[in-house]
């Protein structure tokens, strides 16, 4: 029976400290934010009335952030501007726990809106990933293709973002067409897809005028592909777990301790 009341108390300490541990990252969602507005200034942004990003400028990009699931009030405010509480743009933003999002902030000045994307982490081992988001707010209709080959993404119009397409690895030397011919406005020498990676590419800046016409590449690892042996060295992996996990040892051992030295006494 005391064995049973032992083994009761340590499995609820050590089911206590896997909660807390694994609540935040269940919790959360990822969030980056791109700045594809060809004319607009640097920009601050906040979620919920806290700046996250500061006087990022025309084709920044974050970091992933994360944030916890649910629905947030994102804000875009010229640089510096923040204090004065008059946004040029608020939307409301929901978030799933555990999905990863791209939100983009594009089209003209005069017209803001955010785009919001859902990225897939995922692929085939050995493979690569990729897709193409069109946000150049002049220009047509656009075909990605292999130069002078193949076309690989057909007729995206503006806003358009294409589904993923898994692939070998490779380097390619790509063109962006006017949809339907062979009419190119922008090309992309050498453009290198790598195995267990996801690639999102966004069609930026304007057709005709300045900023020119010009892509972001969004490069990210496949959460798909597991090491094949845990980490040996460092704070991460098994060894974090551990010495995060070490004074919750520490206060079951006490208590088993104790435990086992007053029941030595009533024997």
């Amino acid at each position: 029976m005391k064995k049973l009341v032992t083994s009761v108390i340590l499995t609820l300490i050590f089911t206590m400290f896997a909660s807390s541990v694994l609540a935040d990252d269940h919790d959360q969602a990822k969030v980056r934010i791109v700045h594809g507005s060809p004319d607009a200034p640097a920009v601050d942004i906040t979620v919920n009335g806290d700046t996250v990003v500061e006087n990022a400028s025309f084709k920044a990009v974050t970091d992933y952030l994360m944030v916890p699931a649910g629905e947030h009030e994102v804000a875009i405010f010229a640089a510096g501007t923040v204090s004065e509480g008059k946004p040029v743009l608020t939307t409301s933003l929901t978030v799933e726990a555990g999905k990863a999002y791209t939100v983009i902030a594009s089209n003209t000045l005069e017209n803001l809106e955010v785009a919001v994307l859902t990225d897939d982490m995922t692929v085939t081992t050995g493979k690569t990933k990729v897709r193409v988001g069109h946000f150049s707010p002049d220009a047509p209709a656009v075909d990605v293709a292999i130069t002078g080959g193949d076309v690989l993404f057909a007729n995206a119009p503006f806003k358009a973002v294409t589904d993923y397409a898994e692939v070998d690895p490779a380097t390619l030397d790509l063109e962006v067409r006017v949809a339907g011919t062979e009419d190119v406005v922008l090309s992309l020498p050498g453009t290198e897809l790598k195995a267990d990676m996801i690639y999102t590419v966004l069609a930026v800046g304007l057709a005709s005028g300045e900023p020119a016409l010009d892509v972001l590449v969004l490069a990210d690892p496949s959460t798909s592909s597991m090491p094949t042996e845990l980490p040996k060295t460092g704070t991460g992996g098994l060894t974090g777990l551990l010495m995060n996990s070490l004074p919750v040892l520490l206060i079951a051992g006490v208590f088993f301790m104790i435990y086992k030295r007053k029941s030595l006494f009533q024997s």
